[in-house]
């Protein structure tokens, strides 16, 4: 490529650069230059698809078989995102609100109450302690769910009943668990271990897991 861009004016060669940098990546100079990611085969959209949905699966689950190459891609999400929920999981104020709560009876079903004729849930007064975000943490948090995919918990005992479904808030898990477990860690949150070559293509498979 130097050899072929020697002849052109500076903007030409810019121009040239540019145009061949997806295939060929190269510097201003034209020297060839490594990608700074592995693709993994595959084009943007789904290669971020990907990646999310493992790492959301290694932080619920704590460990994942994946491919070596796709291994050290997600160290380089997990890893970042430990640490930030390390530095902000104290970074909260705890305040004492006032939540309506339904009454029940012994079988677990709402008491009602007539109201204006009306037959209407009995709800109850009580106490409740949040936890409140200060600005940094709230940020952090934003930035945690722009990775994470929504995760529902669906109970094998009445699979299929739509209202014994719950959803699982990875980020609470990230600051409550995981934050604490590796405060005092510098780095290093996660090992992989080779468990041998696929079938078929022979791609190295390991498990990737949280130490």
């Amino acid at each position: 490529m130097v050899e072929t861009i020697k002849h052109l004016g500076s903007k030409s060669k810019e121009h040239f650069v540019m145009h061949h940098s997806r295939r060929n990546p190269a510097d201003e100079k034209g020297n060839r230059i490594m990608a700074m990611y592995r693709k993994l085969g595959k084009a943007t959209k789904p290669r971020r698809a990907l990646l999310r949905n493992q790492v959301t699966a290694l932080l619920y689950n704590g460990k994942i078989v994946t491919t070596e190459a796709r291994a050290k891609e997600i160290k380089k999400i997990v890893e970042p995102m430990i640490t930030l929920a390390a530095k902000e999981k104290d970074n909260y104020e705890t305040l004492t609100v006032d939540c309506k709560v339904p009454e029940k009876d012994k079988d677990g079903k709402r008491v009602k109450e007539v109201v204006d004729g009306k037959k209407v849930t009995k709800y109850t007064t009580v106490k409740k302690e949040i936890k409140k975000d200060m600005p940094s943490r709230m940020h952090a948090r934003r930035q945690l769910l722009k990775t994470l995919y929504p995760v529902v918990e669906v109970p094998t005992e009445k699979a299929g009943r739509k209202k014994n479904t719950k959803e699982v808030d990875l980020v609470a898990k990230l600051f409550d668990e995981y934050g604490p477990k590796y405060a005092d860690r510098k780095g290093g949150y996660t090992r992989m271990i080779k468990i041998g070559q696929r079938k078929g293509d022979a791609a190295m498979m390991v498990v990737l897991e949280l130490v």
